[in-house]
């Protein structure tokens, strides 16, 4: 096989994010840096702030703005469109601090799942995680393996209690 025979994602998946208008070397780091502008900015009215940092950046570079509606019934679960916008949790900033603790690194909004009844969210090594009314949820170790897990319907490990 050739180079530029091989893809970074899977045949299903890279079909669902170019549907969604991403291509490979897709990169708005000024969108990106609005976003992390309009983050850093935001103050809760207890004075919660959120994180800001570099994995978060470029996943929003990257992916930011993509409505991902996922083609199929999905392996484990039924897979659910999602957005890419950390705005999304802009007035979650004390959940993502309260996670990023019990997990020991710092916890940025990505997106939501669902029309809302999900946010997906980032941590400073690039792991990604949903949070939703039942539970806190990991879906990969990095975006990839994130969007993978969500366009197939892969069913996500739930983050164990402290």
């Amino acid at each position: 096989m050739r180079a530029m025979d091989t893809t970074r994602f899977s045949v299903a998946v890279d079909a669902a994010l170019r549907e969604a208008g991403w291509r490979p070397g897709r990169r708005d780091i000024r969108q990106a840096e609005v976003w992390a502008d309009t983050l850093r900015a935001h103050i809760s009215p207890a004075g919660h702030l959120h994180a800001v940092f570099p994995a978060a950046v470029e996943a929003w570079a990257e992916f930011g703005g993509l409505r991902v509606v996922p083609p199929g019934a999905g392996r484990h679960i039924a897979p659910t469109p999602f957005h890419i916008d950390p705005l999304h949790g802009l007035h979650l900033a004390r959940t993502l601090g309260d996670l990023g603790r019990a997990l020991g690194t710092e916890v940025c909004p990505l997106g939501e799942e669902a029309d809302g009844q999900a946010l997906l969210t980032i941590d400073a090594e690039g792991r990604v995680y949903s949070l939703d009314h039942t539970g806190d949820w990991y879906l990969g170790p990095d975006i990839d393996a994130a969007l993978a897990a969500l366009v197939t319907g892969v069913q996500p490990q739930r983050l164990a209690r402290g």
